[in-house]
């Protein structure tokens, strides 16, 4: 197939285009650079420097060949600075999101894969189920479940096929391929920052949660299996109009077990400081995934937090400033 992949500079849609390529399809990146790196922009990926809010470079690239299928990553992903900042996301990643859907839909695209969250449900102590309570607790979630909602109308009204995967932490690395967000914001990447000796301590944002040690529990997903269920939910689409998935282990870790995860992984004591919550931050949010496991037969290859973490100190081992030479 011949793939148009949004955010494809970033960490989690360059591992997607690689996946694509290595998968035998073609592959075209659209990316601004705003928030990714051209160095990751696979080999063997046509690359088109543009933004999604360029209206006139979106339509002109969606009409240059046939596609078969969007998948979208091109999103800013900080929850905290959406409770900051809630223009900055609902322009991005809502109106440049329909924007996007709607080229598409004119260009003659049958397929839409969304590269969605976890963070659209309320938080939950059981795990969370596709099923459950939607109720997001910040305008990121906010953005992510609106674009779910726009796919559906969109599903019925013009007949558009949609997947939207909803996962919680995307964590890890791959050869050669791993974050480098700027600034920072996910709490792995950061803690080995400390192992680095770029940051002097690890930040715990509240302390007071209702959780067994005080601090939040997230669920975290291997980048590789990650990108293997986007594969698998492509190319079920040819036989189904819409799915919507939960991925993750179903295993929830807090703060403070990732960052002793990381102490024993590096062998660094990782010093670690507490502040206040952050807005928008839900206590637990831990995946059931089910589903994705019955249906399409997927499966997490790399589910132990320590091969997770330790796969990304390789990676921060390797590359200390990222994409950066």
């Amino acid at each position: 197939m011949n793939i148009f992949v949004t955010g494809g500079a970033g960490y989690i849609g360059s591992a997607a285009a690689q996946a694509l390529l290595d998968a035998g399809h073609a592959v075209t990146v659209y990316d601004s650079l705003v928030t990714g790196h051209r160095q990751a922009v696979p080999e063997g990926a046509r690359f088109i420097h543009a933004d999604l809010a360029d209206a006139e470079a979106l339509a002109q690239a969606l009409g240059a060949e046939r596609y078969d299928a969007v998948m979208h990553f091109a999103a800013f992903i900080e929850a905290g600075e959406s409770m900051k900042d809630p223009g900055k996301f609902l322009r991005n990643n809502l109106a440049n999101s329909l924007a996007l859907i709607e080229a598409a839909w004119r260009a003659g695209v049958g397929r839409f894969v969304l590269s969605s969250t976890a963070a659209v449900y309320a938080s939950s102590d059981e795990p969370l189920t596709e099923d459950s309570p939607l109720a997001p607790a910040n305008v990121y979630g906010f953005t992510k479940l609106a674009v779910e909602q726009a796919l559906e109308w969109y599903r019925r009204v013009h007949g558009l096929r949609y997947a939207a995967l909803r996962y919680f932490n995307a964590a890890g690395a791959l050869p050669g391929r791993g974050e480098a967000h700027r600034p920072e914001s996910h709490i792995i990447p950061n803690v080995l920052q400390v192992a680095l000796g770029q940051r002097e301590a690890a930040v715990i944002y509240g302390s007071d949660y209702p959780t067994p040690d005080g601090t939040c529990i997230r669920d975290y997903i291997h980048i590789a299996d990650l990108v293997s269920a986007h594969l698998l939910a492509l190319d079920a689409l040819g036989e189904r109009d819409r799915l919507i998935y939960n991925l993750g282990n179903g295993a929830g870790y807090s703060v403070r077990q990732v960052i002793e995860t990381a102490r024993r992984v590096t062998g660094h004591p990782i010093p670690a400081i507490e502040r206040p919550r952050r807005p928008g931050d839900a206590p637990r949010l831990v995946a059931c995934s089910d589903r994705i496991r019955r249906e399409l037969g997927w499966e997490p290859r790399h589910p132990d937090l320590a091969d997770i973490v330790a796969s990304a100190w390789e990676w921060h081992r390797a590359h200390p400033h990222g994409y950066a030479p």
